[in-house]
């Protein structure tokens, strides 16, 4: 494996994790994978800080472990620079389905890898029959 596939895999490994409602529910363990930096625009578009985050993630979707988990698919990442990742991907909780795009980066060895910015966009019922059109 090269270095640009072990970025590529470990930031996927960060991903998964954020999706486990363990983590979820947990402020310190999603400290540990959210940037100091880390801004996020939700699939609603709302605008979110690493403190609006961190705070307000127990309460959001995919957090109870009763509850509907995200259930990612298509996942892939580019290397963008040395210690930049981007992550595509889409993903189902419950009956919502959304793609995403996230930014991990890794300032150096002792902060590992970290999620700096995700946007998340919602999509519509009719979303697959307009993207086969569209191929």
């Amino acid at each position: 494996m090269n270095d640009a596939q072990a970025e590529v895999r470990a930031a996927i490994a960060g991903e998964l994790r954020l999706m486990d409602p363990e983590v979820r529910a947990s402020r310190e363990r999603a400290a540990e994978l959210l940037d100091p930096e880390f801004v996020e625009v939700g699939a609603h578009g709302r605008r979110y800080t690493y403190e609006q985050a961190l705070g307000g993630l127990p309460d959001r979707a995919g957090a109870a472990q009763d509850g509907p988990r995200y259930e990612p698919y298509g996942m892939t990442g580019v290397v963008l620079a040395p210690g930049l990742v981007q992550l595509t991907f889409e993903a189902r909780l419950g009956d919502r389905r959304s793609r995403h795009s996230s930014l991990w980066r890794r300032r150096d060895a002792e902060s590992g890898w970290r999620m700096y910015y995700h946007q998340a966009t919602l999509v519509p019922p009719d979303a697959a029959r307009h993207d086969a059109a569209t191929r």
